[in-house]
């Protein structure tokens, strides 16, 4: 059971138009993933190209949904790219992906249609 399980829907009016326009959520391409294996849950370590932005890495746990890590090359997700980077076993994860948290503990990205580009801003 994972703790997002629990998780309930948040009061109507608990945040503002000004919460989430502090974020910076982009579109992003996936240009590589390799396993991490120094991680303490199963992951990988992704380069994500973000057009005029550049290349960031993140941390994602990811190897259960997608065994496959190639799989995920040149594939468009979205992430947020202004929080404060974070050291995860030696390594600097710069951005978030974002993916659904269903039950079941998989992480299904969060995907893009085409016609964005990698530095689109999400709104």
């Amino acid at each position: 059971m994972r703790d997002e399980e629990a998780r309930p829907f948040r009061e109507p009016g608990s945040a503002t138009v000004d919460d989430f326009e502090r974020l910076d959520l982009r579109v992003g391409r996936i240009l590589s993933a390799e396993p991490f294996p120094e991680a303490r849950r199963p992951a990988y370590r992704l380069q994500v190209d973000f057009g005029p932005g550049g290349v960031r890495r993140s941390s994602a746990q990811l190897p259960g949904t997608y065994p496959d890590p190639t799989a995920l090359v040149g594939r468009l997700v979205v992430a947020v790219v202004n929080f404060r980077p974070r050291r995860i076993a030696g390594f600097v994860s710069e951005v978030l992906v974002l993916g659904a948290l269903p039950a079941d503990g998989r992480i299904p990205l969060l995907g893009v249609d085409d016609g964005a580009n990698p530095g689109d801003p999400i709104g």
